[in-house]
């Protein structure tokens, strides 16, 4: 006669498995999403940087540059 037990600790480990998957899955959708902030984050960083790099070049045009102006 098999034991009672047996077939109640089979339930107990896969609900401890589907909660452990369960957790894994709504773990990674929040890295992803992480991810993906901070991506946004970087790209915008790079958009400004490259403003301001358009925008010293543009100004700094025809203009000696501090080397020159120092007589080095």
């Amino acid at each position: 006669m098999p034991s009672v037990s047996r077939p109640i600790t089979r339930l107990g480990a896969l609900g401890a498995c589907a909660a452990l998957l369960a957790g894994a899955a709504s773990g990674c959708s929040t890295t992803q999403e992480k991810a993906s902030a901070q991506q946004a984050e970087a790209k915008r960083f790079l958009e400004a940087r490259e403003a301001r790099r358009e925008q010293k070049h543009e100004h700094g045009k025809g203009q000696p540059g501090k080397q020159d102006e120092k007589g080095s």
